[in-house]
């Protein structure tokens, strides 16, 4: 995709700080992070959502995240992957954050408001989803 930030730093179009490349994966620092070592992954193979990419390419994801974790020595941290505007992705391109949370201030910030399920409806909705499986 020609306006795809991260499409042009796989093409080498915009630098950046790579970690990790491969025929399928890149991976590299990001220049917004929200703690040291905050870092992305990225398949090579552009799509929007999760859901775009063939599972050929996904393969190196979490494998690198967690040599990203080891090599940063992150002891807390977050993996990230949001689909979506409304689920917070700002580029339009599939991308794993690593995050690390050194302390309460530093790193992924959220809340989780959680409610109690009516549980009849979530059996339901488990047996829907459980025979689409």
């Amino acid at each position: 995709m020609a306006a795809c930030i991260f499409c042009k730093i796989i093409k080498g179009e915009i630098p950046c700080f790579k970690l990790f490349e491969s025929d399928k994966t890149l991976a590299f620092l990001d220049i917004g992070p929200l703690s040291k070592g905050h870092a992305l992954v990225i398949p090579k193979f552009h799509g929007e959502k999760l859901t775009d990419i063939p599972d050929e390419h996904l393969s190196e994801i979490l494998p690198i995240a967690k040599k990203l974790v080891k090599v940063t020595g992150a002891e807390n941290y977050n993996i990230l992957q949001n689909n979506g505007r409304i689920a917070h992705q700002v580029v339009d391109h599939v991308h794993f954050h690593m995050i690390p949370k050194p302390n309460e201030k530093e790193g992924l910030g959220i809340g989780w408001p959680t409610e109690p399920a009516d549980m009849d409806a979530l059996k339901a909705y488990f047996e829907e989803v459980k025979a689409k499986m």
